[in-house]
């Protein structure tokens, strides 16, 4: 712990430094103190000071300042290697929209300033010498758990969003939560209603990338369905089918647990079967089949990644990968590259393949002999790709430009399909002689349907 603090960025130092010079109390909180704690390098270094906004701003006025947090006590000092935040010790007013309170009150006590803060491990300073610690958050990371500071129900009724930091920091550090503040998360979970979608999904992508993600959606499932009612219906909905072993519910969670911590890969999981519960039907044997799952489902996704205020760019891949989950992937060369030429994208595939991988894992175990094709298909990808293969339009050796005399508008685009698609299945070498003569061959036919168009997003 003392070599983390002995690293202490040069801005930081220096902070310290001049507000003890100038006869203020100053130490470091919060996350910082807790990483250090924990033998972790931290990312952002936060001061607390006994001293008023406009005594921090003097103490720097040698440099430019930020003081657009004045109202709440913060002043950002604008450092040439990084700014660095100094907020005045603290004592909050009423939380109105149980998000933020409506004002502050400024203190000179630390002991007050750490006493509003959410969480034991987050409520911890360090003066220059030794941690202070007066809610006992070294004890709760010996014992890896999450405890709220003072009453549970207190502290979230304040700030809604400390619900969902709370399991974030159970699922990121792979700690429990402490008993009364698990009982009052679960009892209060509807606060989350307040809370606006974008700090949700903030910390629920975080959540969902976290170590221990799989075992907090399993034991606080009611509080993921304040935001995501969908899920619901996916616990206990048994697939009846010798692939399977687990519920719906279960088998997410296990898919989940098995892709690397990437949120759009993470949430992919988490939705890749959510509309199985709309379609589940029992043949007469007493097997489960759910028929245009994915489909559903990727309407369902959009849907979600909406509700959490997602970039386009974000909502399109997940609908994708959740509408292509199920979906053959085999392996050789030409289904590889028709695979991209659908999803319009190497890092897509790279996705699909992660995705079809978890997915494969949550299985029973008569549905692991798809793994080695995942395997060929990702040697196939290689392959192509380090031979520069031809797998776009934009590839092709011979452009519209090229094809004119042949075909105009709408007849020139499925002539430019087809030319891919015979580049695709190697009749024909993507070379400009060889397409020229296919295209004189085809030009006639032109104004027939094109075997393969290359606008689906999937077979």
């Amino acid at each position: 712990m003392k070599r983390v603090f002995s690293q202490l960025p040069q801005e930081t130092a220096l902070a310290l430094k001049l507000l003890h010079e100038a006869g203020h109390e100053a130490v470091l909180v919060g996350g910082c103190v807790r990483d250090a704690c924990m033998g972790i390098p931290p990312h952002d270094w936060d001061i607390a000071t006994s001293a008023l906004p406009q005594e921090t701003a003097r103490v720097f006025s040698a440099w430019p300042l930020q003081r657009s947090g004045e109202k709440h006590g913060t002043v950002t000092v604008l450092f040439s290697g990084g700014p660095v935040e100094i907020t005045t010790f603290r004592v909050d007013g009423v939380y109105e929209d149980h998000r933020r309170p409506s004002q502050v009150q400024f203190s000179q006590s630390l002991q007050q300033d750490l006493q509003r803060r959410d969480f034991t491990i987050n409520a911890m300073a360090w003066d220059g010498t030794s941690i202070l610690d007066p809610y006992g958050g070294r004890e709760d990371l010996r014992r890896k758990r999450i405890c709220c500071v003072g009453n549970p129900a207190v502290r979230f009724e304040e700030d809604g969003l400390r619900i969902l930091r709370a399991l974030r920091f159970a699922s990121v550090l792979s700690f429990s939560i402490e008993e009364e503040t698990a009982q009052a998360l679960l009892s209060q979970r509807n606060l989350l209603h307040s809370i606006a979608a974008e700090r949700i999904s903030q910390e629920f992508l975080k959540l969902l990338c976290g170590r221990g993600a799989a075992s907090v959606l399993r034991d606080y499932r009611p509080v993921f369905e304040v935001f995501l009612p969908e899920i619901r219906h996916m616990a206990g909905l048994d697939q009846r089918s010798p692939y399977h072993c687990y519920d719906v519910w279960e088998h997410t969670l296990h898919a989940l647990a098995c892709i690397p911590a990437e949120p759009d890969l993470r949430l992919a999981a988490l939705l890749h079967d959510i509309g199985k519960p709309l379609c589940c039907r029992i043949d007469e044997t007493g097997r489960g089949h759910f028929p245009g799952h994915q489909e559903l489902g990727a309407s369902v996704a959009e849907r979600v990644c909406r509700r959490l205020r997602l970039s386009r760019q974000m909502t399109a891949e997940i609908t994708t990968l959740v509408r292509c989950h199920d979906l053959s992937v085999v392996s050789g060369e030409a289904n590889v590259k028709r695979w991209l030429r659908r999803l319009g994208s190497v890092e897509l595939y790279r996705k699909l393949l992660e995705l079809n991988r978890a997915d494969t894992f949550a299985h029973a175990a008569p549905a692991f002999r798809r793994l080695p094709i995942l395997d060929e298909a990702e040697q196939n990808l290689a392959h192509i790709l380090n031979t520069g293969q031809c797998w776009s339009l934009h590839q092709l050796a011979v452009s519209g430009k090229d094809l004119r005399s042949f075909a105009h508008g709408p007849a020139l685009g499925r002539l430019m399909n087809r030319l891919l698609d015979s580049v695709i299945d190697g009749s024909c070498p993507n070379e400009r002689d060889p397409l020229l003569a296919l295209a004189a061959r085809l030009a006639v036919g032109t104004d027939a349907p094109a075997e393969s168009s290359g606008g689906n997003p999937c077979p």
